[in-house]
């Protein structure tokens, strides 16, 4: 007879020794009321974090204060035994600096050029994107308008557009010979110098990001309109307010927090422009009037490689992009409760 209760005796049946085996494994295991079984679940994440995250954070402030001079080789620590060999080499060769790289932005003119640029068209056109998403979210929000679900899906489709594709189509859309002036000749206007005008060449990179954006920013904002109680309206209209004052003193401010997000989120997006620059300006544009910050830290750290001043005006950038943030959020959510 198999002996089934005597857990220290030896079963006799293959299924008893798995019983006995799986009951001392649970006894071992943590039990699901114990805290450190979220944090072993958490791990793998929070490894991933540390690796591709965590990481170049910090080491992107220790490069800041260093001036790079080449791809390290030097051993750190050798490891060699019977079962496995390891050895740590350095990542580069850096020469200590200290804040120099710091200080050095206040004579790079090309650094004062990129960071005018990006304001430029901070200023210009996230102010114009979301006008624009606005008027489009509150006049397909309107019950009147027929075909909106088209109207919706056709202005933010372009935000599904490759950002290399779309940049060369307005590209070639700019041209001298292109359809814009082609469209404004044709109606009697002067053609404009899009990528031979440092002001032009700014204003079309302002457009380029606007067409792709302001349907992105739509959804969102008729998002926030769609959630703006009807009662407050039927209120305001019982008070006898028109359509104006029914905009200026409930759909702004019921949509503050949504409006906020949208000018947080383009921004920090403004500050990141990247791929359309950089295609507008080895279409003719000159560097100097289309150059963004984040491409000059590109060019600083991949084509001049500079990494130590390169790190250092990422740290700059984020800095500005966090100080902008926080200066919207203020003011932004004065009226919150």
């Amino acid at each position: 007879m198999a002996i089934r209760d005597a857990p220290f005796g030896v079963p006799a049946s293959l299924s008893d020794r798995a019983r006995f085996l799986r009951q001392a494994l649970s006894a071992r295991l943590p039990s699901a009321s114990d805290s450190t079984v979220g944090y072993l679940f958490l791990l793998p994440a929070i490894a991933l974090f540390a690796v591709f995250l965590a990481f170049p954070i910090v080491y992107t402030l220790y490069l800041s204060f260093f001036r790079f001079q080449g791809v390290g080789g030097e051993t750190l620590f050798w490891i060699n035994t019977d079962l496995f060999s390891y050895r740590l080499v350095s990542i580069a060769q850096l020469e200590f600096v200290g804040l120099q790289n710091y200080t050095a932005m206040f004579t790079d003119t090309l650094f004062h050029q990129a960071l005018f640029n990006t304001v430029f068209i901070l200023v210009v056109q996230v102010p114009l994107m979301v006008a624009l998403a606005l008027l489009f979210a509150v006049a397909l929000d309107a019950s009147f308008v027929r075909l909106r679900g088209f109207f919706r899906t056709a202005l933010a489709l372009p935000v599904s557009a490759n950002l290399v594709a779309y940049s060369t189509v307005f590209l070639l859309m700019m041209q001298d010979a292109g359809l814009v002036n082609y469209l404004l000749t044709s109606v009697g206007l002067p053609a404009v110098p899009w990528l031979t005008s440092e002001f032009w060449s700014r204003m079309t990179i302002v457009g380029a990001v606007t067409w792709r954006w302001t349907g992105y920013n739509m959804i969102i904002l008729l998002a926030g309109l769609q959630n703006i109680p009807q009662q407050l309206y039927e209120a305001a209209e019982i008070d006898g307010a028109d359509r104006v004052e029914k905009f200026r003193y409930v759909t702004v401010p019921q949509l503050r927090p949504v409006l906020l997000f949208v000018f947080v989120t383009s921004t920090i997006g403004t500050f990141k422009l990247f791929s359309e620059p950089v295609i507008i300006n080895g279409g003719g544009a000159p560097l100097e009037s289309t150059i963004t910050i984040v491409q000059y830290i590109y060019q600083t750290a991949f084509i001049d490689f500079r990494l130590g001043y390169a790190s250092a005006l990422t740290y700059v950038l984020i800095g500005v992009v966090s100080v902008l943030s926080m200066v919207q959020l203020r003011v932004g959510g004065e009226g919150d409760a």
